[in-house]
């Protein structure tokens, strides 16, 4: 059984949430704010974070950025619920490590939908157990383990999967709705900028490596050794 913790302020909400996503056989476990929340994740890790953005005293951007740049909780894949739906907002919820993004008001099949998209994505086993080796970054498929001439590097599961992907792919055009369907694993109708967003992301965490993904102009994104 996945547990999905759900950080909101509104205990309505995340009572409604919890509800429907028991019915759905998972786990929900509660915290109203953000000291409640980190003192979850420290007992028992969950499989997934339901985010909401506007929470008193630490918000979830604060809150994504910081379990996003810690080894233990990178991998939790986190999804940001939330009133404001403007783009930036999304651009930066994305740029701070979400895996998704739901804006109020929504649907529980909605909502349901991108957790069991999400999850899937997450606990996917399609990756071959190989070293991927391009240039100075090597990818360890199996332990989910990024290096840059040695040192490590902390990925969410999203941008892991996108990096292998394709790095598995070297010197192959992919087009950002081929990306979104093989990494996110559901359609983005029209958002194919998560995309972009998410490249921008993995090319900083990489460094000068970074510039051995090449943006093919109106099209996609390919990998090339430099």
């Amino acid at each position: 059984m996945n547990t999905v913790l759900i950080i909101e302020d509104e205990t309505d909400l995340a009572e409604l949430v919890a509800f429907n996503l028991e019915k759905e056989g998972y786990r929900p476990v509660i915290a109203a704010n953000a000291l409640s929340a980190l003192e979850a994740i420290r007992d028992t890790p969950p499989d997934l974070i339901l985010l909401d953005l506007m929470l008193p005293g630490m918000s979830g951007m604060e809150i994504c950025k910081l379990l996003k740049g810690k080894d233990k909780t990178s991998q939790i894949p986190v999804i940001m619920v939330t009133a404001k739906g403007e783009e930036i907002d999304r651009v930066v919820g994305f740029e701070v490590g979400a895996d998704d993004y739901v804006t109020k008001p929504f649907s529980p099949r909605e909502l349901l939908l991108r957790v069991k998209a999400v999850l899937r994505r997450a606990g996917s086993q399609e990756d071959v157990s190989r070293l991927i080796n391009v240039g100075p970054i090597s990818i360890d498929t199996e332990r989910h383990i990024v290096q840059v001439e040695g040192d490590g590097v902390v990925l969410t599961t999203t941008e892991f999967k996108l990096l292998n992907n394709l790095a598995s792919r070297l010197g192959r055009v992919q087009s950002r709705e081929r990306l979104l369907k093989d990494v996110w694993g559901m359609s983005h109708i029209g958002d194919t900028r998560t995309v972009d967003t998410h490249i921008t992301r993995l090319r900083t965490k990489l460094g000068e490596s970074g510039e051995m993904i090449k943006t093919v102009r109106g099209f996609g994104y390919k990998m090339e050794r430099d």
